[in-house]
């Protein structure tokens, strides 16, 4: 499977989205860090972009370390508009999805290769 180019590019300090680019036409936001109410709106903006010109939205997230109902809401708006795809979240991430009952909703991969190579959502 090839890959296309992610923009790594951030500015200084510890960046919430830490890369976007498109691999095999779908759209992946990387994301690291904690995601609350205080720090999700870069990831907000990154995220809605990434659905206004995607039917396929892969969030890379093995790096996030915390997140909360806001961060939540956030991937359950998205994944009502697009087929979203959480790639290799970590125990903390998991754990979230599983306690809010949305794992069962929200399609979630071991890896970047694996989500990108689900085949597609009936919507």
């Amino acid at each position: 499977m090839a890959r296309e180019h992610l923009d790594n590019s951030a500015p200084a300090g510890l960046p919430v989205v830490t890369a976007e680019g498109e691999i095999n036409g779908h759209r992946v936001v990387r994301a690291q860090g904690d995601l609350d109410s205080d720090s999700v709106d870069p990831l907000f903006v990154a995220m809605w972009q990434a659905v206004a010109g995607h039917e396929t939205v892969v969030l890379e997230a093995p790096a996030i370390t915390f997140a909360d109902s806001s961060f939540l809401s956030l991937l359950i708006e998205v994944h009502q508009r697009t087929d979203l795809r959480i790639a290799a979240p970590g125990t903390a991430l998991t754990r979230l999805l599983r306690t809010a009952g949305v794992d069962r909703v929200l399609r979630s991969y071991p890896t970047l290769d694996a989500a990108l190579g689900a085949p597609p959502t009936a919507r």
